[in-house]
């Protein structure tokens, strides 16, 4: 993902506050709001480290997200494409900056966000839309377990038990934070979490810049805890920017995308697919030396930069923020689509001209690579260069269809097939 420039990315938070007034008014802080955390020293406006060195506009910066959802009657729907037999529809809107989604034991779908600093919750009847936590900083990171949701906001750690029968009262959340001792600098360290198929919390911790020298015992990396914050380890070195990984079904394997540098000419590098494979935890991924398919950065550079270096299973596209990823194992979509994964690409802000903005279908391979094909198109318009929404996360849901959430209009969209 492009890196954010820290005084606009708060400048745009106070702006969202008084925007969205008299909604704030009235919803319930569920969690104290924790104090911001610092930025990384030496950030400069956009962490330009590059820009000399490439042909890009140097006005290129990140695309503003609105304080305020679209109303239903202004989302993209007649324009969104999906393959025949499908259909899209909309499932929810009304939760603006909506990204992250995860689903409690009984239907509710939960949201986190980045830039506005809440926590929704979407009623599996109604679909209402319930503000369970705001005042936080970048919550982006969710995960639910036994009755509990995981709320993980930069470095700040909650968990609300039994949330679902306290929607429009929530419980004062635990507090883990001292206990997973994660890093308070902001830059791509809004997180991604979940757990894994052997119940251990998986949580990314990305680097705190654009490209620079990192703390290899802090950064770039995806670690896993037990669910109470202990037993910390390290399964991935080298990653600069994951918001999206989840499990293959069969081989249990953990795969993850990963957001390539910007500043680094329009056509690259590109973002990955990265497969974790038998023996490979806690293997090097690249950063900040190698990036794709064996490039050498030029700006940071070591003798064999890309040795020992795990190569992607599969490119995603230059600076096309590939985020969510989920495995598909329902039953409604034909079977070819079985054991996918969706990737849901927010699209670019670093390029000339854009690209993203859709989700695709990874297949992976016997080999450990994967091809990639178009899934859901639309929100893009190549010839005006314009957008009409951005695709951030994706959730299968228990009849098989899927849900993908649409930051830009605060939205969700469901798909179905045949039905």
């Amino acid at each position: 993902m492009g890196s954010a420039n820290i005084t606009s990315l708060f400048a745009g938070t106070i702006a969202a506050i008084f925007v969205c007034g008299s909604v704030l008014a009235q919803d319930k802080a569920a969690a104290p709001a924790a104090p911001a955390p610092k930025g990384p020293p030496g950030f400069s406006a956009m962490d330009k480290s590059s820009v000399g060195k490439s042909k890009q506009d140097g006005n290129l910066k990140p695309h503003a997200t609105p304080p305020i959802a679209a109303a239903r009657e202004k989302l993209p729907v007649d324009k969104l494409k999906v393959p025949a037999g499908f259909k899209i529809e909309v499932y929810s809107h009304g939760h603006a900056a909506g990204r992250t989604m995860v689903m409690g034991d009984k239907g509710t779908i939960f949201m986190g966000t980045r830039v506005i600093g809440r926590v929704y919750a979407i009623t599996a009847d109604k679909k209402e839309v319930k503000t369970i936590a705001q005042g936080l900083t970048q919550p982006n990171g969710l995960a639910f377990r036994n009755g509990s949701l995981y709320v993980f906001a930069i470095h700040k750690v909650y968990r609300y038990d039994n949330i679902e029968a306290n929607l429009d009262n929530p419980p004062a959340p635990v507090e883990l934070t001292e206990a997973y001792g994660l890093p308070d600098t902001i830059h791509h360290n809004w997180k991604y979490v979940d757990f894994g198929p052997d119940g251990k919390m998986y949580v990314q911790v990305g680097a705190n810049c654009n490209i620079c020298e990192i703390n290899p015992g802090t950064h770039a990396q995806i670690r896993r805890y037990n669910a109470d914050g202990t037993g910390m380890e390290i399964v991935a070195r080298g990653v600069r920017n994951t918001v999206g990984f989840d499990w293959h079904p069969q081989t249990k394997e953990l795969w993850f995308t990963d957001n390539g540098k910007d500043w680094a000419g329009d056509s690259g590098p590109e973002d990955e697919l990265n497969r974790i494979g038998k023996g490979q935890e806690g293997a090097n991924f690249g950063f900040p030396y190698c990036h794709a398919r064996g490039i050498v950065d030029n700006d940071i550079t070591i003798p064999n930069a890309c040795a020992g270096v795990v190569m992607p299973a599969a490119l995603l596209g230059p600076h096309t923020a590939a985020l969510g990823i989920k495995f598909y194992s329902g039953k409604m979509f034909p079977a070819q689509y079985q054991n996918a994964a969706f990737i849901a690409r927010r699209g670019s802000w670093n390029k000339t001209q854009k690209s993203g903005y859709d989700v695709i279908v990874a297949r992976t391979q016997p080999n450990g690579t994967a091809t990639i094909e178009p899934f859901l198109t639309g929100f893009l318009d190549p010839k005006t260069n314009e957008f009409n929404g951005r695709p951030t996360y994706v959730l299968p849901m228990k009849d098989g269809s899927l849900l993908v959430s649409d930051e830009q209009n605060g939205a969700i969209y469901r798909i179905s097939y045949g039905r």
